[in-house]
């Protein structure tokens, strides 16, 4: 584990995200509308993430984060290079 993704982790902890691990999906990999009963944090490591939430669709990529809220429907489709994050629950 490289000593950026450490500290990036210490961040997502230092917030409250106990539970902290790293995803990768390969390319264009969709998940269609769902929820988790936790609040997530994902940090963009490679690749990009196009998530849809309330009504809006962002592309996020290396070094974004995005949030999503406990119970919150939402969508993902990855990059055509897939795409690989650190995921934070709380």
């Amino acid at each position: 584990m490289n000593a950026d993704l450490k500290l990036l982790q210490r961040q997502l902890q230092s917030e409250g995200f106990l539970h902290t691990y790293v995803w990768q999906d390969g390319p264009n990999v969709f998940y269609s509308d769902h929820t988790h009963r936790e609040e997530t944090a994902h940090i963009i490591l490679e690749g990009e993430m196009t998530l849809t939430h309330a009504g809006a669709t962002r592309t996020y990529v290396a070094g974004d984060r995005c949030d999503v809220p406990a119970g919150a429907v939402h969508s993902a489709r990855m990059g055509p290079r897939g795409c690989r994050y650190l995921i934070g629950e709380r």
